[in-house]
């Protein structure tokens, strides 16, 4: 039986350059819709690139419709001033995916990159390897911040669809997960 298509936007905030990842799941298959990024000029007020990021998170779900939206949550670093901006600028991305009635999660940075990777300290790059791996995709990539955004999103496909699906599939160890997604087997 085929369950309906579900899309998930991923986003990776920022106030410079914000990243963003659209996939859409068909049963088990992953496929990449769009991934970008937003540029804003340093030159803008802070408050007006915080609109340029409401706006570009709303248009995407009012273009996509998106099931789902995830979210990397800014990570703690020295320069408070950073921290504040980038929190805004997550902030004003989660209350777009609010203000649709769609369901919001976060993820630390070293989560997603073992989602992807196994590892949680992966290099950009090997994020976007594996990635493209994962999803089948030749794409250049001009931006990391953009393979950053459509991590996100298989990510929150990774936690709610294989890792611990306890309504559908119970596993008990690798072997047996490979038994239940024969598809999931490169050969």
């Amino acid at each position: 039986m085929q369950k309906k298509p579900k899309i998930i936007l991923g986003i990776d905030p920022g106030t410079i350059l914000m990243g963003y990842g659209l996939i859409e799941i068909i049963n088990t298959k992953v496929t990449l819709i769009e991934m970008g990024v937003l540029k804003m000029s340093s030159k803008k007020d802070g408050h007006e690139r915080l609109q340029l990021i409401h706006k570009k998170v709303s248009e995407l779900i009012l273009q996509f419709k998106p099931h789902d939206f995830a979210i990397e949550a800014p990570f703690f670093g020295k320069n408070v001033q950073s921290m504040l901006k980038l929190g805004r600028a997550q902030g004003v991305a989660i209350a777009s995916a609010m203000q649709a009635s769609i369901p919001v999660t976060e993820y630390s940075p070293k989560k997603i990159k073992q989602s992807i990777t196994g590892n949680g300290n992966a290099d950009k790059e090997q994020v976007w390897k594996m990635l493209q791996q994962i999803l089948q995709v030749k794409n250049e990539l001009k931006h990391y911040d953009a393979s950053d955004a459509l991590a996100v999103a298989v990510c929150h496909h990774f936690q709610n669809n294989v890792i611990g699906s306890s309504s559908s599939k119970k596993m008990n160890g690798w072997e047996d997960f490979l038994k239940k997604n024969p598809e999931r087997v490169k050969k």
